[in-house]
């Protein structure tokens, strides 16, 4: 994310998984916070994968969407299998670099995902 407001809400959030993981009690409200200031950031990307995300959260109790590959020699794709807590930490620290071109792929990633696991 581009402000330093922004930013430290995304080190907030990525604190407090570290100590109480993808179920903790403020996390739902944090990651409303953090879309809150990717709306006015004017990122659809963020605000839309951070909403998805916590909507996935709310709904499943965890955070096991798949939404990172590994392409092997032959060009197959396979997943790269994290726990919940690996993959929440992972995405959050894509949104803390977002201006990466790398990262904001890979943020798309994890929005499509999340939207088919939900609708």
């Amino acid at each position: 994310m581009k402000t330093g407001k922004a930013n430290k809400q995304i080190e907030k959030v990525i604190a407090l998984v570290e100590k109480e993981g993808v179920l903790a009690k403020k996390l739902i409200e944090e990651l409303k916070e953090l879309r809150e200031q990717a709306l006015k950031e004017e990122d659809p990307l963020l605000a839309k994968v951070t909403r998805l995300s916590y909507e996935y959260l709310e709904a499943n109790k965890a955070y096991d969407v798949q939404a990172i590959w590994e392409e092997d020699e032959e060009g197959g794709e396979y997943p790269i299998e994290f726990d919940d807590k690996e993959n929440l930490l992972n995405l959050l620290s894509l949104m803390l670099h977002s201006d990466n071109k790398v990262n904001r792929e890979e943020i798309k990633e994890y929005r499509t995902s999340l939207k088919e696991a939900l609708y």
